[in-house]
């Protein structure tokens, strides 16, 4: 199944997405993290792609998409939402799952909240809405948020964007680092130091408070609309830990969840047991 490299023009900003399988299959929406891109489901695509339309794509800011400056387009996960939303309106999507890492899930539940008759189910690989899931190294982050004028919260942040951090998310918490390849970080950090990047991303990193805001509300969601739900969380994750898993169950009871010996990107150390959980799970509760 051959992968389609595409962009479309949503609101004056060039989003670029990946797309493979048939035009009338149940369609999958993959929303990726930081400091990923559509790049991160290069390998998933093609495993879904025989049984579902699968397309990924990029925030504007990020990956192959438009990058509008920080004065040009407002950077919060609110907005970021509102364009993923006329995105997928754009392309004619009115039902579709979501996979959710990071990033991808204060975005997709915002999608979820906004028309929760358009999610068919739910799959969350490392995709936080508790605030049990968010682990100790979140406190300079926190620290950011309390401040962000405090020039040594600002240089912590901006330790976030630099190589050796970008490599560390994706090798931290692995079995077998070696196994990973250095063309994901790579790809990511080009675009992070791209001119103008660096304040999109503190912008995002400032914005993140809102999300627990949102928190009650997404679990409100879950709690009202029920959405067939697996959990496939790496549990070595440096950032969001294994209770952020668990505590779905709380919301929804019938939610599948496995935690996986891995880190925080587990397609890429575990991708041929997450494709086996997906696929399975999908066959079982999209029609």
């Amino acid at each position: 199944m051959f992968v389609h490299y595409k962009s479309a023009e949503v609101e004056g900003i060039r989003l670029f997405y990946r797309e493979a399988g048939k035009a009338g299959a149940p369609v999958v929406l993959l929303l990726h993290g930081f400091p990923s891109s559509s790049h991160m489901y290069r390998n998933l695509i093609p495993e879904l792609a025989s049984d579902y339309r699968v397309i990924a794509p990029d925030y504007p800011g990020f990956g192959n998409s438009d990058q509008p400056s920080s004065e040009a387009f407002d950077y919060t996960f609110d907005r970021l939402a509102e364009l993923i939303g006329a995105f997928a309106e754009t392309l004619g999507l009115d039902r579709y799952s979501i996979y959710v890492h990071d990033y991808g899930a204060p975005v997709g539940f915002r999608l979820a909240v906004k028309h929760p008759e358009r999610i068919q189910a739910i799959v969350s690989q490392n995709g936080n809405a508790y605030e049990e899931g968010l682990l100790p190294s979140w406190a300079p982050i926190r620290a950011y948020w309390s401040d962000p004028a405090d020039e040594t919260n600002r240089n912590n942040m901006l330790g976030l964007l630099a190589p050796a951090f970008t490599k560390l998310q994706y090798v931290e918490g692995t079995r077998n680092p070696e196994r990973v390849s250095p063309d994901a970080w790579n790809q990511d950090q080009f675009v992070l130091d791209r001119p103008g990047n660096a304040d999109i991303q503190l912008a995002l990193f400032y914005d993140y408070r809102n999300n627990l805001k949102q928190y009650p509300v997404w679990q409100e969601y879950f709690r009202t609309h029920r959405p067939p739900a697996l959990i496939a969380w790496g549990q070595r994750d440096m950032f969001f830990g294994p209770d952020g898993a668990l505590a779905y169950r709380r919301d929804l009871p019938d939610a599948e969840v496995h935690l996986l010996n891995t880190g925080h990107f587990p397609l890429e150390e575990d991708l041929a047991l997450s494709a086996a959980l997906i696929k399975r799970f999908l066959g079982e509760h999209v029609r």
